[in-house]
Parts: C-alpha cells; structure tokens; sequence
C-alpha cells in the first residue's frame, strides 16, 4: 500500500464535507488532506443514481491521480448510491458516513428521524443500515430539498430558512422520534436552527464525528496513520473558487487556498489552477 504520510481524499457537492475535514482536524490533526467540491454540479440530491455514480467515478478517478492513502465520501447521497460499486473497482479504501451514523443512532434511540436530501431520503438508505443492526428500531426519513442550496448560498440564519426547517422537522416531530440524523453532511451548518426547533429530549446524531472515528481505525489497521507534520489542506473546486473561499472561511476560521478543477477534465485527472492567495 502507499506510504502514510501520503494525503486523505473527501469529497462533497459543496461545502457540506467540510463537517468533517472539521472533524479530522480535530480527532486526527496529524494528517494531510485534499477537499474536493464539485460545486459546479450541485445539488446532487436531485440527481439521478447514474448520475452520481459517474460523478463518483470521475472524482475517484482524480483522486487517485493525486495519490491519496484513502477516500471518504463526505456525501450522504454518493455514500448511499455509490459506495458499494466503487468499493468494487478501486484499489484505494473507500468510506462513507452512513453506516456510522446509523450505528451511532442505534445506541442512542428506537424512534429515529433522518432529514436528508432527496435521493437518500428515498433510497432509504438510513432506514436499511439502521434496521439491519436493530430491526426494532423505527426510521423515519424526510427529504430536505431547499437546505443544500440555502446553505449554500449562505441563507443560514433567515426567517425563511427557519420556516423551512419547521416544515421539514414537523412530520417528524409528529412522530415523537428520540433521535434526528443528519442524513446530509450539509446540515450541520444549520444545527442552531434546528436545534431551536426540537425539544430538548431529542438526540442529534452528526454522522460526520463517526466517520472519523472508523476513518482513524481504518488507518491504524492497515499502518497509515501519519507520523510526519501534515501537509497544508489543499482544496479544490469544480465550480468558481471566490464562492467556496467566501462561503468556507466562515466555518474554516482561516481563508483557504482554492484550486478551480474542470469538470470535463477529472476523468483525465488533469488540473487547471485557478489559486485564490
């Protein structure tokens, strides 16, 4: 296997990932890591399972060319229609957030709500994961479509963002759950609002902080944990850099260095640098 000093891959449609770029820095800050965001074809909550499948694909291929020691999806979407094919084609070991989020769920609550974009949602993904360690647990998953685009454009914090997660959180709320997972990497970004929306008793689950945790097992089994100082976070963009450094810096605490990548090149694996100082 590559040597271990070599960088993480994650990948996300936008800035959802960074949720848990945010949580390696914490749990694993002697590793190097590479973002990417293929900003420029988000949502892919509205995509088609192909659709993603390819994307998937071409990201992966990428990346390999960047010489990563591992990928994580940071996508809930890539991880529920992807994971297991490209598990099959690729050399590199690949993880996905949600069959720790779903573990960490079961150990919490019976009575699970999921709110996630709308290809997990109906995939039924969470559902699957959670009712095969515990098949007594009950799964309700909410589709979410306006939060990726929200978040995205920074609506955070509006009147209209908050009527909107009333709307989604309702039904569930209706169904007395124990525990809400955050079925898209995204949501976090939005955590005040929706906390203020749930009562008290109501348990969050952060796939993101999971992930993590079977990310650094993972490397500890196959001797690649980093020994060396890490490398500085190079991130990388599909869609307009400025967006993603603007947007990112908030969350980041620092303002990134962002690379603008073609999509119609990442199957190539060529880069065409576009660095914001």
């Amino acid at each position: 296997m590559k040597n271990s000093n070599l960088r993480i891959g994650l990948f996300d449609s936008g800035v959802g990932g960074l949720t848990v770029l945010r949580e390696i820095y914490r749990q694993m800050p002697s590793e190097s890591l590479l973002y990417f965001a293929d900003s420029a074809r988000l949502p892919y909550g509205m995509r088609s399972p192909e659709e993603i499948l390819q994307f998937v694909r071409e990201i992966l291929d990428w990346m390999c060319k960047q010489d990563v020691k591992m990928v994580i999806m940071a996508c809930n979407t890539s991880s529920a229609l992807a994971l297991e094919t490209v598990r099959q084609e690729y050399d590199v070991p690949i993880l996905g957030v949600i069959l720790s989020g779903a573990r960490a769920a079961v150990k919490l609550g019976k009575r699970v709500g999921v709110i996630a974009t709308t290809a997990t949602a109906k995939s039924h993904a969470y559902r699957q994961a959670i009712q095969e360690i515990n098949p007594q647990t009950q799964v309700w998953e909410i589709p979410c479509p306006e939060f990726v685009r929200l978040i995205e454009q920074n609506q955070l914090h509006t009147n209209y963002t908050r009527q909107i997660a009333q709307q989604y959180l309702k039904p569930l709320l209706q169904k007395n759950i124990d525990t809400l997972i955050y079925g898209c990497t995204h949501y976090k970004h939005l955590e005040k609002t929706i906390c203020s929306l749930l009562p008290a008793s109501v348990q969050i689950v952060d796939p993101a902080e999971h992930i993590v945790v079977a990310a650094e097992k993972e490397l500890s089994l196959l001797g690649l944990r980093n020994n060396c100082f890490p490398l500085p976070t190079r991130f990388c963009v599909s869609g307009p850099p400025q967006q993603f450094a603007d947007l990112s810096r908030q969350w980041l605490g620092y303002y990134p260095q962002v690379e603008k990548i073609q999509v119609k090149e990442l199957s190539a694996g060529m880069v065409a640098l576009n660095p914001l100082d």
